[in-house]
């Protein structure tokens, strides 16, 4: 058979009937058309076929050699377009229609028996879900990766120390790998809101038809199991017009994408030359057209930017969504765009993030040098005068307070001070009170569930590989 699109034009309308004598316009052919994007969904749309194809045999809605027929034309179709040999026509308007015309060319009159039973508008609310659940499988994998390259530099750096940093000023001490660890701990939530999602998402619409259910006596339970559905949808309106997995899926993704930002954004931080935290080698920087001497984190600026795509698809579904009256609109066909954009741009920044993540080489001595600095030790100080002199809190604050600025005044860090100026402000305080101000005996001490201390941080690393494996 001929795959010539001239033919396959002319033949348009009669995917439609004997409802409209003449074309459309190219205006409205132009609007109309969404084969441009989602042919994406070719895959699933040939498995909820074959699906719907083998269910209506078995039912006795079709002759089961026309259902072989047709399963064995949709496999060739999948070949064809695999192999870049398919022909989409704009005038057939979707992935849907030009897969069941050229299914008609292939096989004949057994092809225009695919669409007993069902619509357009179930149809692609099956193809649709299908999409983002295998969206939603391919991403969780990303995710795991980008975890287990996160617990794998922990581990190595459980005991490095850094500054730990509140409204960007040094706070206290911490080590890096605790400091990566708590980016494991936001996309480990990241896979649970997708896990959520594809829970709910895992309903079959197929069989709803246009929006009314349909006259035939077809089984939904076959063809939901035949797709990995847990159960067909419960409501035939609601299986057509609802886009919430979408949703859902595009909130996961701007959530987790903010992650990724953040993580990026304190990449870019710890390569400038006033932090020099970390070095980035060529594979994840570029240089500068004019200025020899730059190295750019480009590929973490590109993942912190993308976070607006990703919010931007978001607000732009929720925007389509919000004034539709049940069942299908048209409008609806703006839902896929945003989704395919979204979840290209995830996959992107997963991979660039587990990328520069196993690139980045850290200054362990330079982080050190800077976990001090800051007087990052000063509550160490006051949780000595707490557990040594039994002072109430809030006086040892105080007395911290102008223990700092002492030493501010002076120059030194507070391990700086002698022991004279610190009696000074307390007499009590003795020799022992040095033993807490240094870095080490900072992070040492932070044993508490979840705290920074090394051991704490070699054991989560451990657990989340361990679970990651």
């Amino acid at each position: 058979m001929s795959d010539t699109p001239d033919r396959r034009t002319a033949d348009a309308n009669m995917q439609w009937g004997g409802r409209f004598a003449a074309g459309p316009s190219a205006v409205m052919q132009e609007i109309n058309a969404s084969i441009g994007f989602d042919r994406k969904m070719w895959r699933q749309d040939i498995r909820g076929s074959q699906a719907h194809a083998a269910m209506l045999a078995r039912m006795g809605i079709i002759p089961a050699a026309d259902a072989d027929n047709i399963g064995r034309g949709l496999a060739e179709i999948g070949a064809e377009i695999a192999a870049g040999r398919f022909a989409f026509d704009t005038a057939l308007e979707d992935i849907h229609m030009n897969i069941e015309a050229r299914l008609t060319e292939r096989i004949g009159e057994a092809g225009k028996r695919l669409h007993t039973g069902r619509s357009r508008n179930d149809q692609v609310a099956t193809d649709f879900r299908l999409w983002v659940r295998d969206a939603i499988d391919g991403l969780d994998a990303q995710i795991a990766d980008v975890m287990r390259a996160l617990a794998t530099r922990a581990a190595a750096h459980a005991a490095d120390p850094m500054p730990g940093f509140t409204h960007l000023q040094t706070a206290q001490p911490v080590t890096f790998g605790h400091h990566l660890l708590a980016y494991v701990e936001m996309l480990a939530r990241d896979r649970g809101r997708l896990a959520d999602g594809r829970r709910r998402l895992n309903e079959c619409p197929l069989g709803a038809a246009a929006l009314a259910g349909t006259s035939f006596p077809i089984d939904r339970d076959a063809t939901a199991a035949a797709l990995g559905f847990d159960r067909p949808a419960a409501n035939s309106l609601d299986a057509v017009s609802d886009r919430d997995f979408a949703l859902e899926f595009l909130a996961a993704a701007a959530i987790s994408a903010m992650h990724l930002s953040r993580l990026a954004e304190e990449i870019v931080i710890w390569c400038s030359a006033p932090f020099g935290f970390v070095r980035l080698s060529d594979a994840f920087t570029t240089g500068s057209s004019i200025m020899p001497q730059k190295r750019n984190p480009d590929a973490a600026e590109l993942v912190r930017a993308k976070t607006g795509r990703v919010n931007g698809a978001l607000v732009g579904l929720l925007t389509v969504m919000k004034g539709l009256p049940l069942a299908y609109a048209k409008d609806m066909q703006e839902d896929k765009e945003p989704v395919f954009d979204a979840a290209e741009a995830w996959a992107l920044s997963l991979a660039a993030i587990a990328g520069m993540v196993r690139d980045m080489t850290p200054d362990t001595a330079r982080l050190r040098a800077f976990a001090g600095s800051g007087f990052a030790t000063a509550t160490d100080l006051a949780d000595w005068l707490v557990r040594v002199l039994q002072l109430p809190f809030r006086t040892a604050h105080h007395v911290t307070g102008r223990l700092v600025a002492r030493a501010e005044a002076r120059g030194v860090d507070l391990a700086g001070l002698t022991l004279a100026d610190m009696q000074a402000e307390e007499p009590r305080i003795t020799e022992d009170v040095f033993s807490v101000l240094t870095v080490e005996a900072s992070v040492a001490s932070r044993t508490s569930y979840g705290g920074t201390a090394p051991a704490n941080v070699a054991r989560q690393a451990a657990r989340w590989l361990a679970v990651l494996a």
